[in-house]
């Protein structure tokens, strides 16, 4: 199939990108200190281990795998233009959305296998310091699915920015903007809206619906635990839980999906 051409292509490139080599590295150190260090409370506090390593994974994943994705896909248009290879890869008899679709499949991999190393590395480590009965898969590969979800609608969004831009350096720029705004700025504002408004009609209609918006939000609200260990949690959990566990799968997969769609809309007036 003329798509998986392009992915194995995409994954060849892809051994000899720095970024891949980060991302992994980054995940499975992060994974590993944060798995270590939230172990040493487990036994005083009664909670899980594996439910404090997945809380703090989660709060990790919120900023790492968004700006993973973001790098992994903002020079995949913009850098063919400047090197000069898209007109070759148009020369061929593909679709554009058959080449859109093999990048965004070959990142995706690169994204899970850096997931699946940090989870791993977490694992390994729980059932050293705990024995196997501490481990559950559920949660495991709930986090697991989220977090390529999650990476999904940011590697669609740095191909958004890929195709509007010529240089790789103006997209790199505007996709850290991106990153900025998405899991850092955004809740912020969310926060000070909600000190404004003092528990008015903002907070009870409109907030919890404004933060299962942001797939980072979404993200976080499926994989933090339950009410019984809400001190671990991010506040914006409990906050943002009476817009269902629907509304944040929506909310989740719906990103790539759009996100996608308006890379291939993007890519379309792309003129070489």
């Amino acid at each position: 199939m003329p798509i998986l051409s392009v992915t194995r292509l995409e994954l060849m490139i892809a051994r000899r990108n720095w970024w891949v080599a980060t991302a992994v590295v980054l995940m499975a150190l992060f994974s590993a200190v944060l798995t270590l260090a939230g172990g040493a409370p487990t036994g005083s506090l009664g909670v899980p281990p594996l439910l404090v390593a997945i809380t703090s994974i989660t709060t990790l994943s919120v900023y790492l795998i968004p700006l993973i994705g973001l790098l992994l896909s903002h020079d995949a248009i913009a850098g063919e233009v400047e090197r000069g290879t898209l007109a070759l890869s148009l020369s061929y008899p593909l679709s554009r959305a058959e080449i859109l679709i093999g990048k965004f499949l070959a990142h995706l991999c690169v994204l899970a296998f850096a997931i699946a190393v940090g989870l791993a590395l977490t694992a390994a480590l729980i059932a050293a310091q705990h024995g196997l009965p501490a481990l559950s898969a559920p949660p495991l590969v709930r986090l697991f699915l989220t977090s390529l979800a999650l990476g999904a609608a940011f590697l669609g969004m740095g191909y958004c920015v890929s195709g509007l831009v010529r240089q790789p350096a103006v997209a790199t720029g505007m996709v850290i903007v991106i990153w900025l705004v998405s899991v850092v700025l955004y809740d912020l504002g969310l926060l000070g809206a909600l000190v404004a408004d003092a528990g008015g009609f903002f907070t009870k209609s409109v907030f919890p619906w404004l933060l299962v918006a942001n797939p980072a939000d979404a993200f976080r609200m499926l994989n933090m635990p339950d009410i019984s260990v809400a001190v671990l949690a991010s506040g914006l959990s409990a906050a943002g839980s009476v817009s269902g566990t629907a509304g944040q799968l929506v909310s989740l997969l719906g990103w790539p999906v759009l996100t996608l769609f308006l890379a291939w809309t993007v890519f379309r007036k792309v003129e070489l």
